[in-house]
């Protein structure tokens, strides 16, 4: 049996594996230097001192890879690409037209697509925007050359960024290996680790041992955890009942259907994420408006989404309440019962169509629980994670590492299945 070393090299002796290895690699490259390109006009010593006392903003910054606290062309990440996505599934269940569009096929997708990047556009405006004015609220002159011209620099600039990377994202998708936009963010998340582990050695002192200790007995653990999650499924068995066509017998064989814990993966964490900085964003847009009741009504809610205890239990629901949306979106019970029934299988005890259906909603729905619960603890891990072991350095937290795994493991197994295909041996 062949070492992880040899599986590894003949991973590299496929060419066409190989130049897809290498593209992902050199696009990622170009993503994380784009990361530390800043934009003019911006005093990046205050913008750090900001980042290092705003524990919100540094979570945002995880998902952009440090562009947001380098004030970068790439300081938005994929954030409002991400956001128009979700603005589109959302309608789509709503409006039968774009429900018709996305039933035919390539074409109906690619319609969509084009309509996600028109929405990007105009919300990356606005969100950059909404950023300049955040970080200049309350005295602050992060940004030094308030002038219209220089403001409607940055905002232009921001954007295209934005578009650049969703660009980038979508070639990665296809012509890589993987999904583009999730191994952009995992480039941030991992490019973080080194500077996060130098700035927490350079305050560190020996009556922080038992802190440290913790938290890295809270990474392993919830790395073991998200693991065991994502790679956990209830397999429902299906048998097939045995057909005669001609002088062949056909069928009579068992098989079973997987329903993971986890189905909808790390997209409730970054969706809920997008959603929550959407009310934020346009609150601080709206600080500035000469409507007094509309100012003060901004500034409120503002505050609100500064306040911790409040921000983390909005986002434990949400990730909850988008793991079951996300899961209802990709996983179809009717749909799977019909085809099920029309290949002439059966769940043994359960009746076909509508009662298979019903059984595995229900089914469904009980391990997607587990699976919500659990993605919904990984989000608001770094304010349990901080609180207990007063370590402020270290900010990547239970999402993070949640996005990483999930990369590697999804990656991982396109790879081998990329290496099945050619007849090697797999991971």
């Amino acid at each position: 049996m062949a070492t992880n070393w040899e599986k590894l090299i003949s991973i590299f002796k496929i060419r066409d594996l190989r130049k897809k290895i290498f593209f992902v690699l050199g696009m990622l490259v170009l993503f994380r230097v784009a990361a530390h390109i800043p934009v003019p006009g911006v005093d990046v010593e205050a913008l750090r001192q900001f980042f290092a006392g705003n524990q919100f903003f540094g979570l945002l910054d995880i998902f952009s890879g440090g562009g947001l606290s380098n004030f970068s062309l790439v300081m938005l990440g994929v954030g409002p690409y991400i956001t128009a996505s979700i603005v589109f599934q959302l309608l789509t269940m709503i409006i039968p037209r774009l429900e018709e569009l996305a039933k035919e096929g390539e074409s109906g997708r690619q319609k969509i697509n084009q309509w996600t990047r028109y929405l990007t556009v105009p919300l990356a405006l606005l969100q950059t925007y909404s950023t300049i004015n955040l970080l200049n609220r309350g005295g602050r002159m992060i940004i030094t050359d308030v002038s219209p011209l220089n403001i409607a620099t940055i905002v232009l600039t921001v954007t295209a960024g934005t578009l650049f990377l969703m660009w980038i994202g979508e070639l990665i998708s296809e012509k890589g290996i993987g999904n583009g936009v999730s191994l952009i963010i995992f480039a941030g998340i991992v490019a973080r680790i080194p500077g996060d582990i130098i700035r927490t050695f350079k305050v560190f002192d020996t009556s922080q041992m038992i802190n440290l200790v913790v938290f890295l007995g809270i990474a392993i653990l919830v790395i073991g955890g998200i693991v065991f999650v994502t790679e956990g499924q209830r397999n429902i068995p299906v048998a097939y009942a045995k057909r005669v066509r001609g002088m062949r017998m056909y069928g009579g064989t068992s098989t079973h259907l997987p329903l993971r814990v986890n189905q909808a993966g790390v997209i409730p964490i970054i969706f809920a994420l997008s959603i929550m900085l959407f009310p934020g964003m346009v609150a601080n847009f709206l600080v500035g408006s000469g409507v007094a009741w509309l100012s003060h009504l901004a500034q409120s809610i503002a505050n609100l989404f500064q306040n911790q205890i409040f921000y983390g239990s909005l986002y434990f629901v949400m990730v909850i309440l988008f793991t079951y949306f996300y899961t209802a979106v990709t996983f179809n019970p009717p749909q799977i019962a019909e085809n099920i029934q029309k290949q002439g299988g059966f769940v043994p005890g359960i009746r076909p169509g509508r009662a298979t259906a019903e059984y595995l909603h229900k089914v469904l729905n009980r391990i997607t629980l587990a699976g919500a619960f659990f993605l919904g603890f990984v989000a608001i891990l770094p304010f349990i994670a901080q609180s207990l072991t007063k370590i402020q350095t270290l900010t990547i937290g239970g999402t993070g590492i949640l996005i990483v795994v999930s990369v590697v493991l999804e990656t991982m197994k396109q790879i081998r299945a990329q290496m099945q295909m050619r007849d090697y041996d797999a991971f």
